[in-house]
């Protein structure tokens, strides 16, 4: 589903990225996480192409992406940002409908399928009750929750989401977290960034980690989050328990 081959990004003479090569298949989550300032952001926009980066390829479902142009692009590929500030209030509903702009046809503009998928995705995130609200006068929270209906709505193979949960409530982002689960179950590849490495051990069937522009780890979450691997992470020594089927990562206090 995807390829990397390579990746290299420079900020002026600052090597951002060093010599990255991942590969992931779809119906699989995969989670990525590393310490603040690792270069987790400019992975993804290199792969999303907001970034320039040379001597490397990537490439999804073997389609390089440096020979599409962006509504191509768009059809195979979906984004949630950390932070979103809309500067003009569309609804809810219009913003998630934007997601369906890659499929739209000439001058024929939305179809009623497109409308379909929208209220499909703005059920599944459990924002009816906001949809018709600006998104000016909404929380970071929800403008969050819409930001991820809208990637859903867009129906792309894969979705990257830079921190989705990052802004919600408990609650909310465990949801988020099954949703994507579920996504990745019904066929699709999802990467989504988590500061919170127990997200990652309860939902992501594999994961990614990236310490100083390099891959640290990669492979099945359980194998590879570790006390020794937080501990090289985070500088801090940490528990990790097993409650039940699961394990919980804790501090030592």
């Amino acid at each position: 589903m995807l390829e990397i081959k390579n990746l290299n990004f420079y900020y002026g003479d600052n090597h951002i990225l060093k010599n990255i090569s991942f590969s992931a298949e779809s119906c699989s989550l995969w989670g990525l996480m590393g310490p603040n300032g690792s270069g987790k952001t400019t992975f993804f926009k290199c792969i999303l192409g907001l970034l320039k980066h040379t001597g490397s390829q990537i490439k999804i479902n073997n389609i390089d992406l440096k020979k599409i142009n962006t509504p191509k692009l768009a059809k195979l590929i979906s984004y949630v940002p950390q932070e979103h500030k809309p500067p003009f209030p569309f609804t809810v509903r219009e913003i998630v409908l934007m997601g369906r702009s890659p499929h739209m046809g000439g001058i024929f503009g939305l179809k009623k399928e497109d409308y379909n998928e929208a209220e499909k995705a703005i059920d599944m995130v459990d924002i009816a009750d906001i949809a018709d609200k600006p998104v000016t006068a909404l929380s970071g929270g929800q403008r969050q929750l819409t930001l991820i209906a809208r990637s859903i709505a867009q129906n792309s193979p894969v979705m990257i989401l830079d921190e989705p949960t990052s802004a919600l409530d408990f609650n909310n982002q465990i949801n988020i977290w099954k949703i994507l689960k579920k996504l990745a179950e019904s066929g699709k590849l999802i990467i989504a960034c988590s500061h919170d490495p127990n997200h990652l051990l309860w939902f992501a069937e594999n994961t990614l980690v990236i310490k100083n522009g390099e891959i640290l780890a990669s492979g099945k979450t359980e194998d590879i989050i570790t006390n020794r691997l937080l501990k090289e992470i985070y500088g801090s020594e940490y528990n990790i328990l097993n409650n039940g089927s699961n394990k919980i990562i804790q501090p030592v206090l």
